[in-house]
């Protein structure tokens, strides 16, 4: 059995490291997505649909990684598909692709620790009287 997971439920979780723990999928880096149909999955995502799609989500969150206020994407802002898509998805189920309800703005880094699991790097360094480096 699958389990779906949606924007309206990852919302009603308060923090960051919530929403992360919510998104994580644990992959490896060597794991294989689209192999040699890679292509396809390029044409989506230079798409007209898709990037409307995108505008859409960014403006609804805010520009807000995991759409918590507090953490405005610096940088590249990525559109995050709640749910793995698959080959199949992007030939048959474009309307499940293309549905904000399944998407999320993050950033690169976010983005990273979703797929991968890496750790957050903390957003602010705490400066102290003395700090000779700069970070």
């Amino acid at each position: 059995m699958t389990i779906v997971k949606s924007y309206s439920e990852l919302i009603t979780l308060p923090t960051f490291e919530a929403r992360l723990a919510y998104l994580q999928t644990h992959q490896k880096p060597t794991d294989e997505t689209f192999g040699s149909d890679r292509y396809l999955n390029q044409a989506f995502y230079t798409s007209s649909e898709w990037r409307r799609v995108r505008n859409q989500v960014i403006v609804r969150d805010k520009g807000l990684d995991l759409a918590v206020e507090g953490f405005p994407v610096h940088g590249a802002i990525y559109v995050h598909h709640i749910n793995p898509i698959t080959l199949d998805d992007l030939e048959h189920a474009l309307e499940k692709v293309l549905d904000p309800s399944f998407l999320i703005t993050t950033s690169f880094h976010t983005h990273q620790m979703i797929h991968y699991g890496s750790k957050p790097k903390p957003m602010y360094v705490e400066r102290k009287p003395g700090d000779t480096k700069l970070w």
